[in-house]
């Protein structure tokens, strides 16, 4: 339940803050925990709408939490105690956003007496398991600027990467999209009327124009096929990714497709990584590390890797033999992971190995829309040139016979 309090501190000062706790109690008890004097509590009346529109539309991105991370490491290397940083970062938010509710909670709950880590938990799908763990390991340690400032540059660095991935992929998707738009006109609208005028001269039609004559039928017809089709797909993508074993499979798949998967598991090593070695810097335990990163991965393959080096490296294994040991890594992975393990500089190599993956993805994208564009035009191409063929062979014909 969402409550809405006001306090005063020793100083007489007036606080007004938003927790969020099972009842007013738990709110009371927490305002005292952090030296406050409670003046009111609140309840806040949420309706369903209410519910639903912020379920719906309230999210926050990843340049948004980079800012975020950003600004507040800025503001602790500064001197800036977190209480105070967090309530000018939660003035200069938009009152109607998310992030505006997060600072506030968050600040409501280190107002309190516990900890910013404690505050980011009730949002860990926006944040990432990675994040929490990482903040909650710099408090634990006393070096949370420090951990806020490499999580900032990991963060940018990944919305630096979706960034590149996204501009290079804006042409392509856009030319397919218009394809696309132009041929269901064409097929729907343009197409019928003139084969129709075609037919009722009775001469005998080309092939193309005949498959043509027959798509444009089959789709005014049994458009409603297509989209119970597209509707299946969709619903057995999203029962068999309940069960594991489908997962796995159809994820190993998307790993084999030609160009796009090998920029799938690139995109994976990088993020993985460096999330591994974000949090290894953090003071986090390695298995512990393992098992979070495993988590960040998307991939079931990838997945089930990490929680086995985590399993094996619990058992005594070497690191590296353990990265081996999976046979899903490449080789540079397994010999750096060895280097690092040797040198005791693990988070070091970890994010020099990132780097070079993130580099080689970088790369790939580029080399995806290079191809990816005229081949594109190839396409189009054809498939101008087969209209052509199909809607102007019939006039050539008709005038042929006068």
């Amino acid at each position: 339940m969402k409550f809405i309090y006001k306090a005063r501190d020793w100083n007489g000062k007036l606080i007004k803050g938003v927790a969020d706790l099972h009842d007013k109690s738990e709110v009371l008890g927490s305002i005292k925990d952090g030296g406050l004097v409670p003046i009111s509590i609140d309840e806040v009346k949420q309706t369903r709408l209410g519910e639903l529109y912020k379920n719906v539309f309230s999210r926050i991105n990843l340049k948004q939490i980079s800012t975020f991370t950003r600004q507040l490491s800025t503001m602790m290397n500064s001197g800036l105690p977190l209480t105070d940083a967090l309530s000018l970062l939660k003035n200069q938010t938009n009152r109607s956003g998310l992030m505006y509710e997060i600072l506030d909670h968050a600040l409501a709950m280190v107002q309190g007496g516990r900890s910013l880590a404690d505050g980011l938990e009730k949002y860990k799908k926006y944040f990432g398991e990675a994040y929490v763990a990482s903040v909650d390991a710099g408090e634990n340690a006393g070096v949370l600027d420090e951990v806020m400032t490499k999580l900032a540059d990991t963060l940018e660095k990944q919305d630096d990467f979706q960034s590149k991935v996204k501009g290079a992929m804006i042409y392509p998707v856009i030319v397919v999209i218009g394809m696309v738009a132009v041929v269901i006109i064409m097929i729907v609208f343009v197409i019928p009327k003139l084969l129709g005028l075609y037919s009722d001269f009775g001469s005998e039609m080309p092939a193309s124009t005949k498959f043509l004559m027959s798509m444009s039928d089959f789709f005014n017809k049994y458009w409603f096929i297509l989209v119970f089709l597209f509707a299946g797909v969709f619903l057995l993508l999203k029962v068999g990714n309940a069960n594991p074993k489908f997962r796995l499979k159809w994820d190993t798949f998307k790993l084999r497709i030609p160009i796009m998967g090998e920029l799938t598991k690139k995109n994976i090593l990088a993020t993985t990584i460096r999330t591994l070695s974000m949090l290894l810097s953090a003071g986090i335990p390695l298995v512990e590390a393992l098992r979070i990163v495993s988590n960040v991965a998307g991939n079931s393959l990838f997945y089930g890797s990490y929680q086995q080096i985590a399993e094996r490296v619990q058992k005594g294994f070497s690191i590296a033999n353990s990265f081996e040991e999976t046979a899903v890594f490449p080789i540079i992975v397994n010999q750096m992971v060895a280097t690092g393990e040797a040198t005791g500089k693990l988070d070091e190599v970890l994010l020099k190995v990132a780097d070079y993956f993130s580099s080689e993805a970088e790369q790939s994208v580029k080399s995806l829309t290079s191809a990816i564009e005229p081949l594109i035009m190839i396409v189009l191409g054809l498939g101008v040139a087969f209209l052509m063929v199909a809607v102007v062979m019939p006039i050539y014909n008709l005038t042929s016979q006068f």
